[in-house]
């Protein structure tokens, strides 16, 4: 077969390819000396990643390196196909059975074990047709066998249960009628798995699977990872990645491999500017690929858009998203299963949103139908001065307005209401902003606040190195019933303004404080509206009342 040869390039679409794409040593970004050790000493552990982090390129580097060594047979199976099975147990182990036979062949050189799974699942039926069918391989090998069973919690229901347990069963007679080893390759570690049975019982993966000897945890690229990666493709193609780009892409992506190769991949490939190898991708080239990716909703920001509607998910974005104080700080095993599927990440005691990118597609998709709305709101030039500049304190004087005549009907449209101020107004603002400024969204969990920063290019038809930019610094502070000590948020507000807008380098500093107590003796809409002038420091701030 002719296959023609093709130049490197990023990938972001399955396994890795050394041959045909920019790739890190898939071994160095896990501990095999651990992995063997565990395998070893004959245990049943998990390794457990976000998606698209290179867990199935990393898995299939320890196989070939396993099988290298000539101490055990390693083999590999992905039983994601078997997801359509839902409940149905013997549809699921059919499938299952038929990837294994197939992977035997490939990794074993063993055609029989296909032969085996109709027989053995009309005699032992499904719910003990894996356990027999390991046991025959494992009898028949002339060495013990480790498996790898990748994309485990793709499985559902009593599909899932019955993997488990049978694997669970078979621990006890390895390695002679079971594997040695077993790992167990999914996003969440087992003890996240809540199980729905067809019978309505839910049970946890962890009593499914309580041979489990350990939880390895793949994490992401480093910032030298991530500059080692970018430089192959210099060496490849002498296009030069400026120096000034590798803390901005470290910031947007955090080493997550899919966004940095799907970053690079923009700028690269994707943009017509970056397509000429003699172009230095420069930090503008990588804005614009950033604002592409987001706008692209590509699969992997796909899959990250559909976690939300997960209630552990919802109960602890809407707090990081609201700025919430520990107060109300979510429950720590949700904290950690949002941690595990890669949208959290800790930061000097507080819990953040993992990347820019990230940080930008979750505002934009929760207030996405408002953002529709605002459309004619956001084709008048009202807010723009004849020399191209943003006036933000026209705009948030609208915005005030807006807020006073829509937010009780638009806060109960939104899934995280208990954000909904945030949210309400980052859609106004990106509505306004969009084709001549950029909004830089940060949160964190137990802050108390949460920071914007609206950058505007004017004049808007200028060519870029002749533009200059506004930097508006936006902090935005509730006030709830259960706010700890309400005469503190204005002082702490101001003084976090102007940290904020100093490290910025603002050209303006905005402080809005959303009352919530409305109703309560003094909260009437003519006194929550409101617009003063303070100084904190050196600064000179905004503060609006909504």
């Amino acid at each position: 077969m002719y296959i023609p040869k093709i130049d490197k390039f990023f990938n972001t679409a399955g396994p890795g390819i050394l041959e045909d794409h920019y790739m890190l040593d898939p071994l160095r970004r896990i501990n095999y000396d651990e992995v063997r050790l565990l395998i070893d000493r004959k245990r049943y552990f998990i390794l457990h990643a976000p998606r698209q982090t290179g867990k199935t390129t990393s898995l299939l580097a320890m196989v070939r390196k396993i099988n290298e060594e000539g101490i055990y047979h390693c083999a590999y199976i992905n039983v994601e196909p078997a997801q359509v099975a839902r409940n149905d147990v013997e549809k699921g182990m059919r499938a299952i059975l038929s990837s294994l036979g197939q992977r035997f062949m490939y990794f074993l050189n063993d055609p029989e074990p296909y032969e085996w799974v109709s027989p053995i699942l009309e005699k032992d039926g499904a719910f003990k047709a894996l356990s027999s069918m390991l046991a025959r391989v494992c009898a028949k090998l002339d060495k013990p066998l480790v498996l790898f069973i990748d994309e485990i919690d793709a499985l559902i229901g009593d599909t899932l249960v019955s993997v488990l347990r049978q694997l669970r069963d078979a621990y006890a007679n390895r390695p002679q009628l079971a594997p040695i080893s077993v790992i167990l390759c999914g996003v969440r570690d087992i003890h996240d798995y809540r199980i729905h049975r067809s019978d309505g019982e839910i049970v946890t993966g962890g009593s499914c699977f309580n041979v489990k000897a350990k939880s390895l945890r793949l994490g992401n690229f480093s910032a030298e990872e991530v500059r080692e990666l970018y430089l192959q493709h210099t060496e490849a193609t002498g296009q030069v990645f400026e120096e000034n780009i590798y803390p901005k892409a470290w910031d947007l992506t955090r080493g997550q491999p899919w966004l940095v190769n799907a970053l690079a991949n923009q700028a690269t490939a994707e943009i017509p500017e970056g397509r000429d190898r003699k172009t230095r991708i420069s930090l503008d080239i990588i804005d614009e690929a950033a604002s592409q990716l987001i706008i692209s909703r590509a699969t992997h920001l796909d899959q990250l858009v559909h976690k939300l509607k997960e209630p552990r998910v919802h109960s602890v974005l809407e707090a990081v998203i609201a700025g919430e104080n520990w107060i109300n700080k979510p429950a720590p095993d949700d904290i950690q299963y949002v941690i595990d599927l890669g949208l959290l990440r800790e930061d000097n005691g507080n819990y953040v949103i993992s990347n820019g990118i990230y940080r930008e597609i979750l505002p934009r998709e929760l207030s996405w139908v408002m953002q529709v709305n605002l459309t004619s709101r956001a084709t008048q030039p009202w807010y723009v001065e004849p020399g191209g500049k943003l006036d933000m304190k026209k705009l948030l004087r609208e915005f005030q307005q807006f807020f006073r005549e829509n937010s009780e009907s638009w806060l109960e449209r939104f899934d995280y209401k208990e954000a909904g101020f945030q949210l309400l107004l980052q859609a106004f603002l990106q509505r306004i902003v969009n084709g001549g400024g950029l909004i830089s969204r940060e949160y964190a969990l137990g802050s108390g606040r949460v920071d914007l920063m609206v950058r505007w290019r004017y004049p808007k038809n200028a060519v870029r190195e002749d533009q200059k930019e506004q930097r508006f610094v936006l902090e935005l502070k509730t006030i709830r019933n259960r706010t700890p000590v309400p005469e503190r948020v204005l002082p702490d507000g101001l003084e976090q303004t102007a940290r904020y807008a100093a490290r910025s380098n603002a050209t303006e500093a905005h402080l809005i404080v959303c009352d919530e107590r409305f109703g309560q003796a003094g909260q009437k809409w003519d006194e929550k509206i409101y617009e003063r002038t303070e100084r904190s420091g050196d600064w000179e701030i905004q503060v609006w009342g909504v």
